[in-house]
């Protein structure tokens, strides 16, 4: 290998974005992280938030509320492939609850499901977590809180890097995620910061962080200055392994 380049998946999915700047919210497998970065450098020390419900906890719900149905799967990706296909995130989910929200799909070798209400409670645990048995705060509580670090952190005094906000990973893709996560922003964070909010959904699904690879490797400078070659590398290496000696 002649070189190589060290850079998050948030940052990626920004890139896949055409953003620069903005908040990242990665929807992992495990946990869900909500990243600020300005001029594509993470910003730690504004700080990164981290909400322990992922993809996994959204699967896990639906596979419960199915079970409860009685309805006979014989694996999670059965579910899963439930929850890609027919689960969405409602705009008001008190209304959502009053509507007939019936819907089918059939998954190869298994059959056909039929889902109702299941089809928007699973996204909302996402801002619900309660509903399925977790203490936490919500996501759009969570990216809320980023903002406001954001904002008292005072890096620059255009405010606008840190209103747009990007979601990445495959749950993130939940039709109406996007939409109901601007609405809840807007009515948590103050006047000056709501104004300008505008939340992207992932602009090439669950392979938005390749997109931002390959969108990184066809510019002109690259690798350039943005890679660090084996030359670099070796005594880089060296130094931090005499400071680790002799600390």
């Amino acid at each position: 290998m002649h070189s190589s380049y060290d850079i998050s998946a948030g940052n990626l999915a920004l890139y896949a974005a055409k953003q620069t700047s903005g908040i990242v919210v990665n929807i992992g497998f495990h946990c869900t992280s909500i990243v600020p970065i300005l001029h594509g450098k993470v910003m730690r020390k504004v700080g990164v938030e981290v909400v322990g419900m992922g993809g996994l906890k959204l699967t896990g719900f639906l596979r419960e509320r199915m079970q409860q149905q009685n309805m006979n799967f014989e694996s999670l990706y059965t579910v899963r492939s439930l929850k890609e296909n027919l689960c969405y995130v409602a705009a008001d989910y008190e209304a959502e609850l009053s509507k007939d929200t019936r819907a089918s799909f059939q998954v190869a070798s298994e059959g056909w499901f039929t889902l109702s209400r299941e089809r928007f409670q699973t996204g909302e645990i996402l801002f619900q977590p309660r509903m399925a048995g977790v203490t936490m705060m919500g996501l759009h509580q969570a990216v809320a809180h980023c903002m406001d670090h954001c904002q008292s952190a005072a890096i620059t005094a255009d405010e606008s890097w840190f209103k747009t906000v990007v979601l990445a990973g495959g749950s993130a893709c939940l039709p109406g995620l996007a939409e109901r996560l601007e609405k809840e922003l807007h009515g948590l964070v103050c006047p000056s910061v709501a104004n300008g909010i505008r939340v992207l959904p992932p602009p090439y699904g669950e392979k938005s962080a390749w997109f931002g690879a390959k969108i990184i490797s066809n510019l002109s400078t690259f690798p350039g200055s943005w890679c660090m070659t084996k030359k670099q590398f070796r005594p880089k290496v060296r130094r931090n392994l005499m400071v680790t000696i002799f600390n």
